[in-house]
């Protein structure tokens, strides 16, 4: 298995495991210009979206998407993992630790010192592991206002 950063000829893969992602997550998953979109945001460098992907052979197997945050109550910048999903046959086998390394290293070498992200609370083994690296939780609600 391979971790890269992802490219152009990735996002067929990506747009599948975002809409497996959402499955999993019992949301609904729009695919309308979907690609364009994704495409636009992971690919314009000046908007530092990151989007690893996990190459198996030639299939793409998982990936995580990660940006740059700032927290006024701490006075600095943190990366905000927005995504991490693996397709459920390579699970359990280390390459989630890696993907969350991959981003730990990341966020180091841009001079944050803290990851954060979320995870809904029905997704059990999701904080299993999460609590396994070390991480540490918070309660709190999120909430979604359309405009």
């Amino acid at each position: 298995m391979k971790i890269r950063f992802a490219e152009e000829r990735d996002m067929d893969s990506i747009i599948e495991l975002c809409k497996a992602h959402a499955q999993y997550e019992n949301s609904l998953f729009d695919e309308e210009n979907k690609k364009e979109q994704l495409s636009h945001y992971i690919f314009d460098f000046s908007l530092n979206i990151k989007c690893l992907v996990v190459e198996s052979n030639t299939e793409i197997v998982g990936y995580a998407t990660f940006f740059k945050q700032f927290s006024t109550w701490d006075a600095s910048s943190y990366i905000y993992l927005d995504c991490l999903f693996l397709k459920e046959n390579i699970r359990g086998n280390g390459i989630g630790k890696q993907i969350m390394e991959e981003v730990k290293e990341y966020s180091k070498a841009d001079g944050c010192s803290v990851i954060q992200w979320q995870t809904p609370a029905f997704n059990t083994k999701a904080i299993t592991f999460y609590s396994r690296l070390g991480a540490e939780k918070k309660a709190k609600e999120r909430f979604f206002w359309k405009v």
